[in-house]
């Protein structure tokens, strides 16, 4: 996302007027008068104004914060569990129930068994950069959306016996957006659905 700060300077001009004397006996009197009304003036404003009281500029407590932070945790450990399980082409061992269901574990079981029966794994691990985008805490199954750009440069597909790697396909790239249900059973946020979105790099 490009931010772009504008910047609107404001000028402040104050203009400062003593009457001019009609006549030139009258010059240094104005002009003492003047100086003087303009001294009572600013030392009236300095004792006679009180100071003004600093405005808290604090915002309000996101209410959802806990569990927008839950729900991360949950993502977060939902793809450890996962690169786990393709780095062994296993769910065996691995949190992955744990924190997937529905969709999202059904995807992430298929994967395995293809990687399993072409002989491949996975070494390394992606990045992200995931958020909360949407909440939804009434009703009976709280639900919520993340959004993340996923780095997947250091996730490399190996050959398990030989332990070469497989090149990533020519239009395949590297940073892109991948979405995310969650819903909230119990007390566990459980990710449902994870949706890839090669064509929106980030």
């Amino acid at each position: 996302m490009n931010r772009r700060a504008h910047r609107n300077p404001h000028s402040v001009v104050r203009f400062r007027n003593c009457a001019a004397a009609a006549l030139a006996l009258w010059a240094a009197l104005a002009l003492t008068a003047c100086s003087s009304s303009d001294g009572d003036s600013k030392a009236s404003a300095g004792t006679s104004t009180p100071a003004s009281t600093p405005t808290s500029s604090t915002a309000s407590p996101d209410p959802d914060a806990a569990e927008k932070e839950a729900v991360l945790k949950a993502y977060d450990a939902f793809w450890g569990a996962q690169v786990k399980a393709y780095a062994q082409a296993d769910i065996k061992g691995t949190d992955l129930k744990k924190y997937a269901t529905k969709k999202a574990l059904g995807d992430a079981m298929g994967d395995v068994l293809v990687m399993k029966n072409a002989g491949t794994a996975t070494t390394g691990a992606p990045t992200h950069q995931a958020r909360v985008t949407s909440m939804a805490l009434s009703g009976d199954i709280p639900k919520a959306s993340v959004q993340d750009c996923l780095d997947i440069s250091n996730w490399k597909t190996i050959k398990k016996k030989s332990g070469k790697v497989q090149p990533f396909p020519s239009n395949q790239p590297l940073r892109y957006i991948t979405t995310a249900k969650a819903e909230k059973w119990g007390k566990q946020w459980m990710i449902t659905e994870l949706t890839p979105e090669g064509d929106r790099t980030c």
